[in-house]
């Protein structure tokens, strides 16, 4: 006897496979939407990191005199150029080496200054001061730079704003050539960018001479700095040639003419001086070869304007300590430089220089050969009338610069005479250029790189979700052409014994 029993319906198993395409369905539409809301419309990026200060403080205390910067921020965390300020006194820190427990005393006009330009004691306890000190400090023995610093600290630990002591120090040259590189670079707009669209920096200052570019060069590695910004890191020839500044320099180019004893009844004759100049100096006899009773010598400085020979005398103080060189080759006395390539910025006493000679920017070395010649070769009197508001010792200190600049790009560096790839500036645009604007740049630097690195990510995590939301669309349209079936129904044939699917239409 046939088993009329009806076996199981397969129509559980087919509800229960519909079940699960309506929860499948159902969360990827849920997530189709969270993607489409996100994509569209972002929530607000939270801050997770502390706002940066509004000012920061920076001493540079050079050789001449110390300067304080007061630098500003923007609400984005970025440098407020508008808003820098800047005060200077002098003398210099260098000049109380016999009395170090004063040189603290010479920052107090220099605090109360930044006090009032960052709004008062409020915002000075919570705004750095750091006071970095350079050549005129470098030059002193040890134990006199500590006392002078300690003599500094005291004042500032007192002054109302944040302040640590190890942030009053004597920096090394390559630092601040590498802060000066710093500030042309972010002023011109190329920080950040292809290094060797970048631009080099040379300093003359009155104690020492700063040189900082980009250089393809295998270099030693005492010489060889890395900067990164943001995600470029920048491979940076930085040195800082001490004595070779202009002050320290003409110094060292009269010391060389008593050395070579030109000179004459007790008168120096000085081709880096015009005709008719003179000029007394007094100097102190430390040569055991001169009676000891006799301590002074006055010396009478005799121009004798002669621009070649300025030149070649400027050139033999280069070449001084050549012969300490280790390396395969030495440009500027023991130190080793690579070719200069691409353009450069040079500041302080190159552009004071060329100013005083009306030279334009983008002068060429024969422009400083010309203009030498012009001014040292003159007599005194003939000066005097053509330049009515410039001191005699002003003919004397440019006759002398313009032969050293010349000396020293050209003949030590060999920067062709007719090249025009210097430009003779303090200032990018608007932007004065100093190193201690690059200092305050590279302590901020997080905060001005991180909104670009934030832009970035989130471009990525929009592209990569787009990119995932554009997978769901697919893989839910081959979902539902997959579970997409036409219409059936079942039914139970009792002759045949066995179930029955037909297409309702």
């Amino acid at each position: 006897m046939n088993d009329l029993t009806k076996p199981p319906s397969p129509r559980p198993r087919r509800r229960r496979c519909s079940l699960c395409g309506v929860c499948l369905g159902t969360a990827f539409l849920a997530l189709l939407v969270s993607a489409f809301v996100h994509l569209f419309f972002p929530p607000p990026r939270p801050h997770h990191r502390a706002p940066s200060p509004r000012f920061a403080v920076i001493i540079d205390a050079g050789s001449t005199g110390t300067r304080a910067h007061v630098f500003a921020t923007g609400a984005d965390g970025r440098p407020d150029l508008a808003r820098s300020a800047v005060m200077r006194v002098s003398p210099g820190l260098s000049s109380f080496a016999g009395e170090p427990a004063r040189a603290g005393e010479s920052l107090r006009p220099l605090v109360d200054f930044a006090m009032e330009k960052v709004g008062g004691a409020g915002s000075a306890a919570a705004t750095e001061v750091r006071l970095m000190a350079t050549a005129g400090l470098r030059l002193q023995e040890w134990r006199v730079q500590e006392a002078i610093l300690s003599s500094c600290r005291d004042v500032l630990r007192a002054s109302g704003f944040r302040f640590e002591d190890s942030w009053a120090e004597v920096i090394p040259g390559s630092d601040e050539g590498i802060y000066a590189w710093v500030a042309a670079n972010y002023a011109l707009g190329t920080l950040g960018g292809d290094p060797h669209k970048t631009i080099g920096i040379i300093e003359l200052g009155g104690a020492s001479a700063q040189l900082t570019f980009v250089s393809d060069e295998l270099l030693p590695s005492e010489l060889s700095r890395n900067f990164t910004f943001g995600e470029t890191t920048y491979t940076l020839y930085s040195n800082s040639f001490l004595n070779f500044g202009q002050n320290a320099a003409h110094e060292s180019f009269h010391e060389i003419l008593r050395s070579r004893d030109s000179s004459k009844n007790g008168t120096l004759v000085d081709p880096c001086a015009p005709k008719g100049y003179s000029r007394i100096k007094e100097v102190i006899s430390t040569s055991s070869s001169i009676s000891r009773s006799k301590l002074e010598d006055q010396f009478v400085d005799s121009g004798d304007g002669d621009f070649t020979k300025c030149r070649s005398s400027s050139l033999a103080l280069l070449k001084k300590g050549n012969e300490e060189c280790r390396y395969q080759q030495c440009q500027l006395g023991p130190n080793f430089v690579p070719e200069l390539r691409g353009h450069f910025l040079a500041t302080e006493n190159f552009y004071f220089t060329s100013k005083f000679f009306g030279l334009k920017q983008s002068s060429s070395l024969s422009d400083f050969v010309l203009a030498g010649k012009q001014l040292c070769n003159k007599d005194l009197s003939t000066l005097r009338q053509k330049y009515p508001n410039q001191s005699d010792g002003d003919f004397s200190r440019y006759c002398f610069s313009s032969a050293y600049i010349v000396s020293l790009l050209h003949d030590s560096l060999g920067v062709p005479l007719d090249d025009q790839r210097i430009e003779y500036s303090n200032q990018v645009g608007d932007t004065q250029i100093e190193w201690a604007l690059g200092a305050f740049i590279s302590n901020i630097k997080g905060a001005i790189v991180e909104p670009r690195g934030a832009r970035r990510s989130a471009h990525k995590s929009r592209s990569l979700l787009a990119v995932l939301l554009g997978v769901f669309l697919v893989g839910g349209a081959l979902w539902l052409a997959r579970w997409r079936k036409p219409k059936t129904k079942i039914i139970y044939d009792l002759e045949k014994g066995r179930y029955i699917i037909t297409r309702i239409s």
